[in-house]
């Protein structure tokens, strides 16, 4: 039997620390919520904002896969692994972070804010060796279409991280309409909307809502308006 669960985009975690805004879709930080701990393997979808000059000091993690999109400005990015880097709109990172890294994240511009998703899938493996890349995606290939950005393939489209688990990018006109296939049928869907309105089923949604959807083996997208959304399909079970 399909299920949706339905998250506005104003009922999620609000941490706004000043130079951090951060809107959490799962409990994270000061925020929790017994009923929004996750979506299947899908641990951490954070919208955040981050001032000029400012960002995330190092710190550390372990057995976690993260997902960075920015959506506006410009990230810059140093790691354990000797990795140094500035990350921007049109680009997608991602860390395993396996046996344990240190990274930070700070705003490369002293004046203009950074925007940016953050996203922690929970791994299939445990104590891999840590990597990371990124990648610049071609976002004209994601119009009226869903590009592939994230795989459990290296030698598939997008970056790969351990688990089985597909993101896509979409962008659609007004009134376009295009059913996705979930590439395991056991695996659950969440939508996540960046700009605009979509209708998923009979669920109307806007900018920054989310949808976790289980239980179907294909899902009917329409855009309402000229719209931006990601789709992350993840194990549930």
């Amino acid at each position: 039997m399909a299920k949706y669960i339905y998250h506005e985009a104003d009922s999620r975690g609000d941490a706004n620390h000043g130079w951090l805004h951060s809107r959490h879709t799962f409990s994270f930080g000061g925020y929790m919520d017994a009923e929004r701990m996750n979506f299947g393997v899908l641990r951490v979808l954070n919208d955040d904002y981050v001032s000029g000059g400012m960002g995330f000091g190092r710190h550390p993690h372990s057995n976690m896969e993260i997902i960075s999109i920015p959506l506006e400005g410009e990230l810059a990015h140093n790691d354990s692994m000797g990795n140094g880097s500035v990350i921007k709109p049109g680009d997608i990172q991602v860390m395993s972070a396996g046996t344990g890294i240190e990274h930070s994240e700070y705003n490369h511009s002293e004046v203009d804010p950074v925007k940016f998703l953050q996203i922690w899938v929970i791994p299939n493996k445990q104590n891999v060796e840590p990597r990371y890349d990124q990648q610049a995606i071609d976002k004209e290939k994601a119009h009226n279409n869903f590009l592939q950005i994230l795989s459990p393939s290296a030698d598939d489209e997008g970056v790969w991280i351990h688990q089985n688990a597909w993101f896509h990018l979409a962008a659609f006109d007004a009134g376009y309409t295009r059913e996705y296939v979930l590439k395991n049928p056991n695996n659950g869907l969440y939508v996540f909307v960046l700009k605009g309105d979509i209708e998923v089923g009979s669920q109307l949604m806007h900018s920054r809502d989310g949808l976790g959807i289980m239980g179907e083996k294909h899902v009917s997208i329409k855009a309402s308006t000229n719209a931006e959304f990601l789709l992350m399909e993840v194990p549930v079970g």
